[in-house]
Parts: C-alpha cells; structure tokens; sequence
C-alpha cells in the first residue's frame, strides 16, 4: 500500500486548537449521566448552540422525557447510531456531515457522544478507543464545537476509563470543566492483533489474481453459511483490499480467512504503508481522486482494522457478522 502517517507517526495536541473542545464526563449511574447531560444541554441553549446527542436507546429516551417535560427540547437533536452499525468507522463521517452543514448556517454547535461498548468484542473495543483519539486529529481544525464523552465508571472496565482518559484533552469532574492531566499527546498504540483462528485458509497473491482471492474468500464463506448480499458487499471489500495490496504493497499479497466471535474475518497483509491514520474514515468529496476504496470497505464491513508501519508493512482485517 502506497505511503499514504501511520497511527504510529501523527498525535494530536493536548490542548485543541479554539475551534474543539474534547471533553471527558466519567459519571456513576443514570442519574449523574441525567445531570450531567442536561446541565451540558442547558448551557448550550443559554448561548443559542445546537445539540447533537448520540447515546443508547434506553438514555435518549430519558433525556428526551426530561427535555420535553421542560419544554427544552428545541435545539436539540438525536442521532441514532444504532443505523450507523456496529463499526465504529463511521461514527466520524456522521459526526462531520452534522457539523460541517450547521456551521455553513452559521450555529454554534455542541456534541454528547456516549460509545456503545455493551457487548463489544476485543477487536470492537479496541477500534472504538482509536475512535476517541482520532476524534482529535479529525476536529483540529473544525469550526468551533464541543463534544462532552460521558463514561459510566459504575459499568464499565477499569481498561476502558483509563484508555479514554489517554485520548480526551478535557475532562468534566464534579461540575468543572478543565485540562485532564491523563491525556497523553503521543502517537496512538495499537494492541497487537491476535493470532487467526484454526482452522484458516491463506492465500498468496500477486497481479491478475483477484478471481482466485474472491473464490478463496467465497468458498470460506459459504462453508460458514455466509451468502446472499452480505456475501457480495464483503466480495466488494475485498477486492478493494486486494486490490490496494497490488497497487502499493509491491504487486502482491497475502489473504487468510477463518471464523471469530461469530464473524468472518478475512486478513490481508502487504508490504506497503498507509500513512494516513484517518483512511477511509472521512467522507470523500466529489472532486477527489483516489481514497475512495477503504472508505467503501468501512462502508460494507462490520469492522475494519488497519495496522502499519513501514517495517512491518500493513495488514487489513476485514469482520463480516454470520447468522
């Protein structure tokens, strides 16, 4: 893959530049969550801001309840995230088509975003934590806004606060806003990806193979029950994937491809680099020319993970959900 900076190679500042604000709210409980997410809301509609909130079901309808029972449901607006997938790579397209067409209205704008980790695989979670600190690299130079992060501390693993208190520049604790002295302005650290599951099959390639590839990732599938349309988009994705590995990765590859946590997963591993840690994760515009692939790949896959460096070459792991 072509030199497009690794994850390894860019961090975002510690203090956003004015026009973001990265905020943790480490709360206990629904009620702190309640408190906490309407008082954020009171404040923005004191200055006239709009309201973006994507949370879970069972807290949109507590809030919604509560805003409604006040008469202070104007301005704001909920996002259901639940459409969106389980993949967290297209949480960040979602969040910039609401900012981008707000701030060419001419709003103010502000954010609550609670991360689904109910249920979460191991390669889920770890995506979603890469979600929070690209957050900063893709805003940093956004129009003016606010993103408040709650995070249940009665809930959920110790791991996954102190992983989020790594990525959040802001943290809101006991009413205040102010600097977190736990966020870390370094290049962000994958954990290694695990070992594929036996059985697997694997698959080298190089140019003019991409049928062989498409047939090899078919019959894996279809021994798994995976058929249909969600058959077809995973082909789509690979082919995109494979096809990147003989653009950029020397004009061949490696696929393997095996049954995980009830899902398909099909690796592929090259010699190229991707350098650019947000790769098809930012919508593409109309006039750009390449990038399109992986964004098509985010688009179509349960999950995607991408791990590079340009000693070890990159590896893609593509997750397709079975049953």
């Amino acid at each position: 893959m072509t030199e497009r900076t690794s994850p390894a190679d860019a961090g975002p500042a510690a203090e956003a530049e004015p026009g973001f604000r990265h905020e943790l709210y480490p709360y206990a409980g629904e009620a702190e969550f309640l408190s906490g997410a309407l008082s954020f809301i009171d404040d923005a509609r004191a200055g006239q801001e709009l309201v973006l909130v994507a949370v879970a079901d069972s807290k949109e309808q507590m809030l919604r309840a509560e805003l409604e029972g006040s008469g202070a449901a104007d301005n704001v607006s909920f996002l259901d995230t639940a459409a969106l997938g389980r993949n967290p790579g297209r949480l960040l397209p979602a969040w910039q088509d609401w900012i981008s067409k707000r701030a060419t209205e001419g709003h103010q704008v502000r954010g609550i975003s609670e991360s689904p980790w109910a249920d979460r695989t191991v390669a889920e979670a770890g995506e979603l934590h890469y979600h929070e600190w690209l957050i900063n690299l893709a805003f940093a130079e956004s129009p003016a806004w606010w993103l408040l992060c709650p995070y249940d501390t009665s809930a959920l693993e110790p791991s996954v606060l102190e992983a989020a208190e790594r990525c959040h520049p802001l943290v809101l604790h006991e009413g205040s806003h102010g600097p977190s002295s736990s966020f870390v302005d370094e290049p962000y650290v994958f954990a290694e990806l695990g070992s594929p599951c036996d059985p697997y099959q694997e698959l080298s390639f190089r140019t003019g193979e991409l049928t062989a590839v498409r047939s090899r990732v078919t019959t894996c599938a279809t021994e798994h029950g995976l058929e249909g349309a969600r058959l077809r988009e995973l082909l789509i994705a690979v082919t995109e994937v494979a096809s990147n590995s003989i653009k950029y990765g020397g004009g061949r590859g490696t696929v393997r491809v095996w049954a995980e946590d009830a899902s398909l997963v099909c690796e592929f591993h090259d010699s190229g680099h991707v350098q650019d840690p947000l790769v098809g994760r930012i919508r593409p515009t109309i006039d750009q020319t390449g990038g399109r692939g992986l964004w098509l790949v985010q688009q179509l896959c349960d999950l995607v993970q991408i791990r590079s460096t340009a000693e070890t070459g990159t590896t893609v792991r593509l997750h397709v959900a079975l049953g």
